[in-house]
């Protein structure tokens, strides 16, 4: 690892050093923003000690990040647009995660303050939109281009409705334990427990349910949110050392020849559906150049860039022996044909058969950019755990005693982390961003409603305007970092 950073300026080495300090700084802090709701109802219903339980937390956060491969770090990436991300430039690049970082630490550091279970999801998808409409408004480009809209909406989708299923989901999940076992200990709070039973702990098979999703929401929410980590961590090492980190230099032959043959079978796709996609694309006609002047993916220059891409990866068997010019010409070929290819899957009059192979093309042509190396993982795993470690008591209680008017009861405490584990795991697989706060919160909601216990209007309505105020916050706060850093740098 040492050696891809030998050679580079002193200024550059601290600069990348600061920005890696940066994210995994991020990355602490959101282990302990979030620990308390993996952990909180463990804790409140004493199921396990609170030490104990943020122990293993910590390590099921970083079994999670190890094993949680890049899909949500990339969908966090592409929240740029492509004509940001190609855009290699070390001031640029160092502009762009300091603003996003020091905003997105700023507002979590202010809500765990206050005990009030935000978002980091929130957080760093409203700091990532602010840089890059920041970035459009100092650049003269539309705003409408100036955020990937489309991936923008598909994660607020998630964001959005993930809460309103989890407090919906909860709640059936209690209604059918308390129509399955009316009488059941299980519906009991731990102070009622402790006065009627005289024992501390919840009955067995309650307490062993309690543990085991603890865990689950613990592992699921490493595996999610560290993923957001290794994408900062990716942007900063292609933003200030391009040359080492545009294309995974570990990939081995039989991967570039994948990269070669999907754009090749790309070229034949394109061919081959030329009757509908041929003035899209001007297929067949001349065009000046390969990529536009200021790096602009055009889709009308996709057979030009496709030529260029197969005449600079010819007898390539190892992308070492690319100059760092061709390593980051290369990348930004892969990612224009990428970003034509979405485009071209959304236009009519194209079979779902031929959409799919499509998408299958897209994967093949982005298996050598969208990586991380393996000490980047492991930093981003022990940051998360280590921070799971710490700072767990102020919103354990939030999350136990002041969202209902009554304490959670342990069918309670089993039925949201049980519906929490689950959403967040079948979100890794479609590799979209959730929040783990507001699925936990919103569960606990549901159960309190579904147990007629009733809200404490002051808690939900205070976690609902860190909800509704998060993104507009981070957005004005990014934005406004990156212009002063832009117009510091001189980027």
């Amino acid at each position: 690892m040492i050696d891809l950073f030998s050679g580079l300026d002193a200024w550059v080495l601290v600069s990348l050093l600061l920005a890696l300090a940066f994210v995994l700084a991020f990355e602490f802090i959101n282990g302990f923003h979030d620990t308390a709701n993996a952990v909180a109802t463990v804790i409140y219903t004493k199921a396990m000690p609170p030490h104990l339980a943020v122990f293993f937390s910590g390590v099921f956060n970083f079994l999670g990040v190890l094993l949680g491969g890049v899909g949500v770090a990339y969908a966090i990436v592409h929240l740029l647009p492509v004509e940001l991300l190609i855009n290699v430039n070390t001031g640029h690049g160092l502009a762009m995660v300091f603003s996003l970082l020091a905003a997105a630490i700023t507002w979590n550091l202010g809500t765990w303050y206050f005990g009030i279970p935000a978002s980091s999801s929130h957080t760093l998808i409203g700091s990532i939109l602010g840089v890059g409409l920041a970035n459009a408004l100092i650049n003269d480009i539309p705003l409408a281009d100036g955020v990937n809209w489309q991936k923008a909406i598909d994660i607020g989708a998630s964001l959005v409705f993930s809460p309103m299923a989890g407090f919906l989901v909860a709640a059936l999940v209690l209604i059918g334990l308390k129509w399955w076992r009316p009488l059941s200990k299980m519906h009991k709070t731990p102070e009622q427990r402790r006065k009627i039973d005289d024992k501390k702990h919840p009955p067995f098979w309650n307490r062993l349910v309690l543990v085991i999703s603890a865990m689950a929401v613990s592992f699921v929410h490493g595996s999610n949110d560290g993923q957001k980590g290794i994408g900062l961590i990716m942007l900063v090492l292609i933003g200030i050392v391009p040359a080492q980190f545009v294309l995974d230099l570990n990939s081995t032959t039989y991967q570039i020849e994948r990269t070669r043959d999907a754009t090749l079978h790309l070229s034949q796709f394109y061919q081959r559906n030329s009757e509908s996609l041929g003035e899209y694309l001007a297929l067949g006609k001349s065009v000046k150049g390969d990529l536009p002047e200021k790096f602009r993916c055009n889709p009308q220059q996709t057979e030009p860039t496709i030529a260029a891409l197969l005449d600079t990866l010819k007898g390539v068997a190892d992308y070492h022996s690319l100059s760092s010019e061709s390593r980051i010409e290369v990348r930004r070929y892969l990612l224009c044909l990428d970003d034509t290819a979405k485009k071209v899957g959304k236009l009519p009059g194209l079979a779902a058969r031929e959409k799919d192979d499509l998408n299958k093309l897209r994967k093949d042509l982005t298996a050598t950019t969208e990586y991380a190396p393996f000490w980047v993982i492991l930093a981003v795993a022990l940051a998360l755990g280590l921070g799971t470690m710490v700072g767990w008591k102020r919103v354990v209680l939030t999350i136990g005693e002041k969202i209902g008017k009554q304490g959670m009861t342990y069918a309670q405490g089993m039925s949201a982390q049980i519906t929490t584990a689950c959403m967040i795991g079948a979100a890794n697989i479609f590799s979209l961003p959730v929040s783990t706060t507001h699925v936990l919160s919103s569960g606990v909601a549901g159960t309190m409603v579904a147990n007629k216990s009733g809200l404490q209007s002051g808690t939900v309505r205070t976690i609902l305007l860190a909800w509704v105020l998060t993104l507009p916050a981070t957005v004005a706060l990014s934005a406004a970092l990156f212009w002063l850093a832009s117009k510091a740098l001189g980027s």
